[in-house]
């Protein structure tokens, strides 16, 4: 058996990818906006990803593959990612749509947040393409796998009929599992001033005692350390953020994965990122789906 060949595009970091990598599958090239990103897929996954604005790209000037990934920005989609001057979705779809309409690719998968399903014309243009076959898995989630609470919105078409199997349910880590021992971290001032009353929001303390398992990542998460936090009596008030590492270790990020970037970049592009074993769920199916 030939192993696929993906493209990846709006790859950020590089963690759908690392999935399916595991999965077997080759990645072709990986398209990337942002520079902090592309040196962080760069440092870990090789040079294969291409810095570059897709809108302004040419479909049958890249190289050749069998399928195509879609992790494009879910900024409109998402109830709390209402960044201004953000692009959304609402472009970069259409984007994705010219790739497939050009290259018709053997397969294709879409990953993006539940919210999309309330946009009919975007999922009428990623999920009703013409002689491919379609399925819609919703919502997938990370917590099959990982102590993580966090849901998303899988399509995924094929030029053939093909039954993807949904997930199968396995013993996931727990909190606990990805905590380090000697974590490398400073409480700020504003976690006492959140556990005390002076934000509206109280915090949301996971507790891997109580087997607690954390919300979802998210990639605003350096702005605001305060908001998820996880139960430690060593620290004071018993609470404290969560690092780098296990903030990646939420996402099914591997320990040899490193982020050569500022803590503020490596926590934008894990909570941007796809859970590692969405990506190798996908790559296990897109297998059997070529053999």
């Amino acid at each position: 058996m030939t192993t696929p060949v993906i493209n990846s595009y709006f790859c950020g970091g590089g963690l759908m990818d690392i999935g399916l990598m595991n999965a077997g599958i080759t990645i072709g090239q990986a398209f990337e906006l942002d520079g902090e990103a592309c040196r962080t897929y760069r440092h870990n996954l090789g040079n294969h990803v291409v810095q570059c604005d897709l809108a302004h790209e040419l479909v049958l000037d890249q190289e050749c593959c069998d399928g195509m990934v879609f992790t494009y920005p879910c900024t409109k989609y998402s109830a709390i990612a209402d960044i201004h001057g953000t692009r959304t979705g609402d472009e970069l779809f259409l984007h994705a749509l010219r790739h497939l309409a050009l290259a018709r690719p053997e397969f294709y998968i879409v990953e993006n947040v539940p919210g999309m399903r309330a946009f009919p014309v975007v999922m009428e243009a990623m999920s009703k393409l013409p002689d491919y076959y379609v399925q819609v898995f919703c919502p997938i989630k990370s917590e099959t796998w990982l102590p993580q609470r966090r849901h998303r919105l899988i399509i995924i078409g094929t030029k053939r009929p093909f039954t993807v199997r949904p997930p199968e349910a396995t013993k996931p880590l727990t909190l606990k599992d990805v905590l380090e021992r000697d974590p490398q971290i400073t409480v700020p001032k504003a976690v006492r001033t959140r556990m005390t009353g002076g934000y509206r929001d109280r915090p949301i303390i996971s507790d891997p005692a109580k087997g607690d398992i954390a919300p979802t990542c998210v990639a605003h998460y350096a702005k605001d350390k305060s908001t998820r936090l996880v139960a430690d009596k060593r620290f004071p008030l018993g609470v404290r953020p969560y690092s780098v590492r296990e903030y990646a270790r939420l996402q099914g990020v591997p320990d040899w994965f490193t982020f050569p970037v500022s803590d503020t970049s490596a926590y934008r592009q894990i909570g941007n990122g796809v859970s590692t074993v969405v990506g190798e769920w996908i790559g296990q199916e897109m297998l059997r789906y070529m053999a």
